[in-house]
């Protein structure tokens, strides 16, 4: 599964963007120093994602929305366009659902 691709799925999951959960982050007062644990529980509790889910957004609340280039323009199933991620949601992308 691709990076973005765990965050789409969290948009499915919680109905709300990436952004509308970085924002929650933020106002939780967890940012670029926060600790794993305490993003991967709020997230477990308050939406029920699991460990791999909660640790894509958690990597987004510690780095930002740039991520490595190690599979973008790869062909294998962890393969990503950009190694910017799309925070502001599926539609954005893909029209209405």
């Amino acid at each position: 599964m691709s990076f973005q691709a765990y965050l789409d799925a969290i948009e499915k999951k919680t109905g709300l963007t990436p952004q509308e959960l970085l924002d929650e982050a933020t106002a939780k007062g967890y940012g670029p120093d926060a600790k794993a644990a305490a993003v991967v529980e709020w997230l477990a509790e308050d939406y029920g994602l699991g460990r791999g889910h909660a640790m894509a957004l958690f990597h987004v609340v510690k780095n930002g929305a740039t991520i490595s280039d190690k599979h973008v323009g790869s062909t294998g199933a962890h393969r990503d366009d950009s190694t910017q991620l799309r925070l502001d949601g599926i539609a954005q992308r893909h029209g209405p659902a």
